[in-house]
């Protein structure tokens, strides 16, 4: 497991699912850890169950630019530092193309497309301060692998990788260090929608749905030092997925 002992982090979207994975695994690693939600309550009950020596309540909605901001100054004044920030919130909407509403693409665009660009906006002039910081942007294999009815979606995914790559060349030399992860499915409410892990997952080539400390192992390996000489990586944690099936 890597030493993220000292390191301060900011997860948005840590009050459930696998951003609350990511923030379970990354405070294991000794990272103190911002737990940030739109709903500050339930990321409050977050940081009470790992525990205040290793975890902290953020307010922040990700499509609101004052909110990063207020959450970024927050972590600095009582930091002094902001060593990584994971993107983690996302929407999803399965529709098909002609149902897709121009109402639904907006929103899919602020959540997963702006939220991100807001957030690495916000702790970039941190991190050039410090000449050293990880953004880890989590992405999705609908980015270069969309499956049907989620093409804006994945248009949003894919405009992601494109920014985080441009930003990888131009933050580099100030020791901004910006990688993606693209899970495939994930054992998570976005996924089973209460209803279990669908049949299909029996039929890649590892056998299963991942589980989300699969995909929080890959953000720790990117938050820490010992991917030190990565930036513009892409990580397919996928079970296998987007190789096809199996022969049998």
């Amino acid at each position: 497991m890597p030493d993220l002992s000292n390191h301060v982090l900011l997860v948005t979207g840590a009050n459930r699912g696998q951003g609350k994975a990511i923030a379970q695994h990354l405070a294991l690693s000794g990272a103190i850890v911002g737990i940030g939600a739109r709903n500050y309550d339930e990321a409050k009950e977050v940081a009470e169950f790992i525990g205040e020596k290793n975890a902290f309540p953020v307010q922040l909605d990700v499509t609101k630019e004052m909110e990063w901001k207020s959450a970024v100054d927050e972590i600095i004044d009582q930091f002094g530092r902001i060593d990584a920030l994971v993107n983690n919130a996302g929407l999803f909407k399965r529709k098909t193309f002609r149902e897709t509403t121009l109402e639904d693409y907006q929103q899919l665009i602020n959540v997963n497309q702006l939220g991100v660009f807001m957030g690495m906006q916000a702790v970039i002039p941190h991190m050039e301060r410090q000449q050293k910081g990880s953004i880890i942007n989590n992405v999705s294999i609908s980015s270069f692998a969309p499956i049907s009815r989620s093409s804006v979606y994945a248009a949003t995914k894919s405009s992601v990788v494109a920014m985080s790559k441009a930003a990888a060349v131009e933050l580099g030399p100030q020791g901004i260090r910006v990688n993606m992860i693209h899970p495939g499915g994930v054992e998570t409410e976005m996924v089973t929608q209460d209803g279990g892990a669908p049949s299909y997952y029996a039929s890649i080539p590892l056998g299963r749905i991942g589980q989300p400390v699969e995909i929080a192992r890959a953000v720790a390996f990117l938050a820490s030092d010992e991917s030190s000489y990565c930036t513009g990586t892409e990580i397919v944690v996928d079970g296998g997925m987007t190789l096809g099936t199996p022969d049998e």
